[in-house]
């Protein structure tokens, strides 16, 4: 297990963006069974999933989580993340909106707290001091356990993190950044400074760069997936192409997965706690979880560190 502040978890954390999207809900619920089962306990979603699907109004991923939890009788089992700010109904962070779209989700997960909360994208209309001070409310209210952040830019979190400390108001525990093998500087850099300096696990989503990094995106082929063109576009570039060959040797000589492989280097980066993989069928989930039980040479790690630099 990792550790997110005082929460255990899973070094592979189930992307829920899928559910109530391109898996309904007795796949997901079949997904979610099977995760378990291998077992892991961190399951990642947002307010927002998936409103931008035809029929959906958003929510619909905490919705399928809580049902499953509530039918499973398995919730202090389980560590559920969410977000705040996306919502079509809830948009931004100012601190009614916070307040009630924590009490929405909630709701939605069938639950009295929410054990990872996180500002999906940063509000910059709204001061720091508003939103880690209403973000502290929730937390001594009992409604959330711990905080953390997503798309923010690194002046923003600096100011966020050095309230927090001055105030003695509850920190970010968790930053969730855009990392990969092909997209490194979304984190590495500033951001990761600042994780690095005030203690922060990173939880990256995209880790398999929207499906390419599981290998399956080859010249020629043909991939039916929603995000088969985003995933495809790496296929045109030196960079995509080097750090694909490289997964494949390592893959080989690990007698694993290239998905595995990918995920087990982001796995081993400074300050990464848990990178973030969603499944859509049952067949997709075993790759994912094998990251849990591998551990890659530092030849293999340096070599893919440098196929995709």
């Amino acid at each position: 297990m990792k550790q997110i502040g005082d929460l255990d978890v899973f070094p592979l954390c189930l992307g829920g963006n899928v559910f109530g999207w391109t898996a309904g809900k007795e796949r997901s619920f079949e997904i979610l069974d099977a995760y378990a089962a291998a077992g892991g306990n961190f399951v990642d979603t947002a307010d927002s999933y998936m409103a931008s699907a035809p029929g959906n109004r958003g929510g619909e991923s905490e919705t399928i989580i809580g049902e499953w939890t509530e039918t499973r009788g398995n919730r202090d089992d389980v560590v559920i993340a969410t977000k705040v700010g996306r919502h079509p109904e809830r948009r931004g962070l100012a601190p009614a909106n916070i307040r009630a779209a924590a009490d929405d989700s909630l709701r939605r997960l069938r639950t009295d707290r929410i054990d990872l909360y996180y500002t999906h994208y940063d509000d910059p209309s709204v001061p720091i001091e508003d939103i880690m001070t209403t973000l502290h409310e929730l937390v001594t209210a009992g409604k959330v356990r711990q905080i953390g952040v997503s798309n923010i830019e690194p002046d923003r979190l600096q100011k966020s993190l050095e309230f927090a400390e001055r105030e003695g108001t509850t920190p970010y525990t968790a930053i969730q950044p855009h990392y990969n093998l092909v997209s490194r500087d979304t984190y590495e850099g500033p951001r990761r400074d600042l994780a690095e300096r005030y203690g922060l696990a990173a939880v990256p989503y995209y880790g398999l760069a929207s499906g390419f990094l599981t290998g399956k995106y080859r010249p020629g082929a043909n991939v039916d997936s929603v995000r088969s063109e985003r995933a495809a576009a790496h296929l045109e570039t030196e960079r995509g192409r080097r750090v694909l060959a490289a997964l494949d040797l390592v893959a080989e000589e690990q007698g694993t997965a290239v998905a595995t492989v990918a995920l087990a280097w982001l796995a081993a980066r400074p300050t990464v706690a848990a990178p973030i993989a969603s499944a859509r069928t049952l067949d997709q989930l075993p790759p994912l979880i094998e990251v849990a039980r591998t551990t890659l040479t530092e030849d293999q790690l340096r070599r893919l560190t440098e196929a995709s630099e």
